[in-house]
């Protein structure tokens, strides 16, 4: 078992500093506290990434959408000579 690089002789003695320096009755407080921080900085996280996912979904669509755009219009504008002559009496 390794966890962050800890070995589970590591894990038994940070418990047992632990145990000894906040008590058998500040242990469960303090476990649940950093169950609670570890659970919000997840959701957060979740969030983040469902935040970043939904922005790409967005920008993916926004250049799809103007290359159909594109596609339909020709790349330089067609002149006439009916907007040539507007152009000469603006």
């Amino acid at each position: 078992m390794n966890f962050f690089g800890i070995g589970l002789p590591e894990m038994i003695l940070i418990m047992v500093i632990a145990l000894l320096i906040f008590g058998p009755k500040k242990l469960p407080e303090i476990g649940r506290s950093v169950g609670k921080a570890i659970r919000s900085f997840q959701e957060a996280s979740k969030e983040f990434e469902n935040e970043f996912k939904r922005e790409a979904q967005q920008l993916e669509e926004s250049v799809k959408m103007k290359a159909q755009l594109e596609e339909g219009k020709p790349s330089q504008p067609i002149m006439t000579e009916e907007t040539d002559t507007q152009k000469s009496q603006v």
